[in-house]
């Protein structure tokens, strides 16, 4: 079976497989048409994930470091040669980012695994000092098992290759829980795992319920969460409750500060970037700015000027801004 937007799927490598769940529309924020469909993971779809990535990781965790590398880089050989078109489209379509951004997001996938395959190599373990005469003490790293990924809608694809190629790389399997707002373009890229071992990576379409399903699994054993803060706190303490292992990157609320000796034609340039890329939905967007009294006049109307030129509208035309990601966003 084949991706289509229209279909709601998921899928455990290297096939896609129709869910059974009620279909819910996907909106697109510009146009406020159907792109495609989803629907939430059911019990037996959760399972079957499971089952087959901790049948992976068995294997998987076997292997030598050297191996793994070598998948890895034909991920990132897959990543080279694909045409992501259609998958730039649909992230625009779903989300509303800017047609170049999408598609450069994904552009930038491939060094990530050719960097932890690598990196891998070299984190087997270390040899400590003794603290007795004739001992040989050292500490071996190895694998958790399997991994869960809960991937915010702003960087679907990036922010789920770091996460996701560094769990490999240590031997885990990895199984991605895309953002609801993001789901179709997340599964039409998947695709590019399909040389790695037979349900190592899957994806699994849903919401919080989705989520909580995978975190509370005695089958998984790490998560990597990013999002809001009102989510990672949650997903914090369903962690801790369970002494699982999890990194959390959450929002936050940025200041930028402009001196009175900085360049004000880069520092507004700078500052409209920090405000406005991706509609200001990135959690290092600059939400406050402190301006020193001796420029902060000519800094606003450099500001305002730099401003004006953005272009707002649909992420597939010719615009620097597209659209909040949702009704309820906007």
């Amino acid at each position: 079976m084949e991706f289509s937007a229209d279909r709601p799927t998921f899928f455990v490598n290297p096939d896609y497989r129709p869910m059974t769940g009620a279909a819910k529309p996907v909106i697109d924020p510009a146009t406020l048409e159907t792109v495609g469909a989803t629907a939430a993971a059911a019990d037996g779809e959760i399972d079957a994930v499971l089952t087959a990535a901790t049948k992976a990781q068995t294997a998987w965790k076997k292997l030598d470091a050297k191996s793994r590398a070598r998948h890895l880089h034909a991920v990132a050989n897959a990543i080279e040669g694909a045409d992501f078109t259609r998958c730039a489209e649909l992230m625009v379509r779903e989300m509303g980012k800017p047609y170049p951004e999408a598609i450069g997001e994904i552009a930038n996938c491939a060094p990530i695994f050719r960097y932890y395959a690598e990196m891998a190599r070299d984190d087997a373990g270390k040899v400590a000092g003794t603290t007795q005469a004739g001992s040989f003490q050292y500490a071996r790293y190895e694998p958790y098992g399997t991994s869960v990924h809960i991937m915010p809608y702003n960087f679907p694809i990036l922010l789920m290759c770091w996460t996701v190629a560094a769990s490999l790389a240590a031997g885990n399997a990895c199984v991605i829980k895309p953002a609801e707002a993001t789901t179709l373009s997340t599964l039409d890229y998947i695709k590019v795992f399909r040389s790695l071992p037979e349900g190592l990576v899957s994806c699994l379409p849903g919401g919080a319920a989705t989520a909580q399903a995978l975190i509370a699994s005695d089958r998984t054993h790490a998560v990597a969460f990013t999002g809001s803060v009102a989510a990672g706190k949650a997903v914090a303490v369903a962690c801790a409750e369970r002494m699982k292992p999890c990194v959390i990157e959450a929002g936050g609320s940025d200041p930028l500060i402009i001196s009175q000796h900085a360049p004000l034609d880069v520092a507004a340039a700078g500052s409209v970037t920090a405000a406005f890329h991706l509609t200001g939905q990135v959690c290092t967007s600059a939400e406050r700015f402190f301006v020193v009294d001796a420029v902060h006049d000519r800094f606003v109307d450099l500001f305002a000027e730099k401003t004006r030129t953005l272009r707002i509208g649909n992420g597939l035309d010719k615009t620097e801004i597209g659209p909040l990601v949702s009704e309820a966003a906007r």
